[in-house]
């Protein structure tokens, strides 16, 4: 009995519990919603706040608790790139902004999101406004935002990175070996190196040729941003960074990377000269977060009819759903679907931010690109990167626009599959046995090694595989199947560099896109809609609530090992289907 009654209360406290815990999900989503739908008020003679310490997505989550903290979950609010260049658009124009403050930010997307913002800063500057930029750490990529700022300033006592560009990849043979497991590689291109971790200890030549190659190019392209707007040779700077030259805030103020040495409350009083206000007078400043819901009298609300549609496809790419951080064959081809069938609009822009995926998911969205560039025109824009299956989606469209420092290319396609008999057998003790109806009808099988037939099988069809993604290529690009052979193999490229070969048309950001589709569709007046629908706030807050929890908990237990979490996790995805990926992630430092 008295374990009855120890049950029953238990099950009590457990339905309150949950009640409890609903009744506080319900009132923060009641909450994040109200709080979403209010505008923000922006005070005379105020700074417009931008301090990213969050990696940038293409689109503002639909994040219904961003505002709120509770039951441990720290509201999100992070910006979107399209809000953030929409924000810096709208303070150019907005009479209540006197000036940008860019206060430290860790900039943890690619090069070429960072180049968009930095260019918006740029345009931002035309309006006579002043940019300041403060840090007590210069990483590479927000000194390289910083640098176009009015006033470069830095702690004292802070850190400043200037020592080059480096890519390290990460080698999983000896792990693989140890656990006998033999990855069983299936490739066509020789620059196609997302499979080399596994089956190789160390860079082969080809890639390191490749790396190398646009590595040097990025950081060219570095370098040339920072000597136009520092004013200070590109070779002098060169030359700072190869020597370690910069090694305290000093050096960085005598070689004339920086303006200043400040602390935060010396900062604080130039910011409150710029505006005029006396020294306890507190700054009035806007965050970026907030911005979006500003209001601005400079703006104007076009009415057109007209439209041209903006679809977002960024992630890894695969089969079914996706979402904002994940192409989703199904999501994505019924965006343009439905982009294609709408008379009211009448160009597309497919925003395209992928290292590629499935070949066969590729295949789907690509077939769909091709179907909407028959009824109206159809650009691509490429952020950070857009190589491999995500250059398969793009090479079909009117044209392609690019940024200098976006990574593409890596025309390429592979499979793995593991061989685990060391690992069942000598590991574990475990042995199989059985029957089959026919020679293949086991192809596929992980618990052994593949023979010479079953390998030549899956040979063919990766072949074939690379044969449809190089035709699609040579018609999209209006060039010669040899021709884009000669240029693939895997191989990836920068922006600057796919220009000079034909896998780009031009150098520009989402904005030029939108423009050239306008332009094609001979527009004058028309609006921007974006596509796909991002999910709903019950579906978000679900899956906020959930990956949240899941991501604490292992990043709690694994600690500093977390990333190696991560790269397993691409492993175990690669050793699936056959793919159209380059590698798991070009990581600059």
């Amino acid at each position: 009995m008295k374990q009855f009654f120890k049950f029953v209360l238990a099950t009590v406290v457990g339905i309150i519990l949950s009640t409890i815990i609903i009744v506080l999900v319900v009132a923060g989503l009641i909450a994040g919603a109200a709080s979403s739908d209010k505008t923000t008020q922006v005070d005379a003679n105020s700074i417009l706040h931008i301090e990213i310490k969050y990696p940038i997505s293409e689109r503002t989550p639909n994040n219904p608790l961003a505002n709120l903290n509770f039951l441990g979950l720290d509201g999100d609010k992070s910006v979107g790139l399209k809000d953030i260049l929409a924000n810096i658009k709208k303070a150019k124009t907005d009479s209540n902004i006197k000036g940008i403050l860019l206060d430290e930010s860790y900039m943890l997307s690619g090069q070429a999101t960072t180049e968009e913002i930095r260019n918006a800063l740029i345009d931002f500057k035309k309006s006579g406004k002043f940019i300041i930029a403060y840090a007590e750490v210069y990483t590479k990529g927000f000194y390289y935002l910083a640098s176009v700022a009015d006033k470069v300033y830095i702690n004292p006592k802070g850190v400043f990175e200037f020592d080059g560009f480096s890519s390290q990849t990460m080698f999983f043979k000896g792990a693989l070996d140890k656990l006998g497991i033999e990855a069983q590689v299936i490739r066509v291109g020789t620059f196609k190196s997302a499979v080399e971790p596994m089956i190789l200890t160390k860079m082969s030549d080809a890639n390191k040729l490749q790396v190398s190659s646009y590595l040097n190019s990025l950081y060219d392209h570095y370098l040339t941003g920072i000597s136009k707007a520092r004013g200070i040779n590109k070779d002098s700077l060169f030359n700072y960074a190869n020597q370690a030259r910069v090694q305290q805030p000093e050096d960085a103020l005598k070689l004339k990377l920086v303006d200043g040495l400040k602390y935060r409350d010396e900062l604080l009083a130039e910011v409150k000269t710029k505006l005029g206000i006396k020294e306890k007078t507190d700054i009035n400043s806007v965050e970026i977060s907030e911005y979006t819901k500003a209001n601005n009298d400079a703006d104007t609300k076009d009415v057109s009819t007209n439209r041209i549609a903006v679809v977002y496809a960024s992630g890894e790419i695969a089969g079914g759903e996706g979402d904002d951080n994940s192409i989703g064959s199904e999501t994505t081809a019924k965006a343009l679907r439905k982009v294609r069938t709408d008379d009211k609009i009448k160009a597309v822009v497919l925003r395209v931010n992928s290292p590629g995926g499935s070949s066969l998911a590729s295949d789907v969205i690509w077939r769909e690109v091709m179907l909407t560039k028959k009824v109206k025109p159809i650009i691509v824009s490429m952020g950070d990167v857009a190589a491999s299956g995500g250059y398969y989606i793009s090479c079909a469209a009117d044209s392609i626009i690019a940024e200098p420092n976006t990574i593409t290319g890596s025309i390429g396609i592979f499979a793995i599959l593991p061989n685990m008999q060391k690992l069942f057998n000598d590991k574990l003790g475990i042995t199989f046995d059985g029957v089959k109806t026919g020679q293949y009808a086991d192809l596929g099988n992980t618990s052994r090694p593949l023979t010479p037939a079953e390998r030549q099988i899956l040979q063919n069809q990766i072949n074939h595989g690379y044969d449809d993604f190089t035709k699609a290529v040579a018609d999209g690009r209006h060039k010669t199947q040899a021709y884009i052979n000669s240029i693939g193999q895997g191989r990836v490229w920068t922006g600057e560099q796919a220009i000079k070969i034909g896998l780009v048309d031009r150098l520009g950001n989402i904005d030029d896109a939108v423009k050239s589709a306008a332009k094609m569709a001979k527009l004058k007046n028309y609006r921007t809609v974006a596509y796909p629908e991002q999910k709903s706030v019950l579906n978000k807050l679900g899956e906020s609530f959930s990956i949240q929890m899941k991501t604490r908990m292992l990043k709690s237990e694994l600690g500093e090992n977390y990333p190696v979490y991560e790269q397993i996790k691409n492993i175990t995805s690669i050793m699936r289907t056959p793919l159209a990926r380059m590698e798991y992630d070009v990581v600059i430092k």
